[in-house]
């Protein structure tokens, strides 16, 4: 059984910074490309990061140079490395990959406030 499990979102102050990490598991997790998704409340939901199996990064305008994908196979995770967050990066993030059909994590919610 396919599973994405997600953590290690919270409340932080702009300026400050996160680490969620997504556990994958019923997967051979190496093969696929991995994304992180988010949703802020009352819009769609957006590409944010993407890793695909040999490393090769992409990243929405928006978080370019502030975010960071990255992948640990043996241990069958990709984080997402989040610094200098702003009030906009709020939202729920999801773990994401696609094989013939879409899995989804059940998401870690990211909310930046003062």
């Amino acid at each position: 059984q396919v599973q994405l499990v997600e953590s290690g979102g919270g409340l932080v102050q702009p300026g400050g910074s996160l680490r969620l990490s997504c556990v994958a598991s019923g997967i051979v997790f190496r093969m696929y490309t991995m994304d992180w998704y988010r949703q802020a409340p009352g819009n769609q939901r957006e590409l944010v990061a993407q890793i695909t199996g040999d490393t090769t990064t992409n990243y929405a305008s928006s978080v370019k140079g502030r975010f960071t994908i990255s992948r640990d196979n043996t241990k069958q995770t990709v984080y997402l490395q989040m610094n200098s967050l702003q009030p906009e990066d709020t939202g729920g993030y999801y773990c994401h990959f696609r094989t013939s059909s879409d899995y989804w994590g059940q998401g870690t919610q990211v909310t930046v406030s003062s």
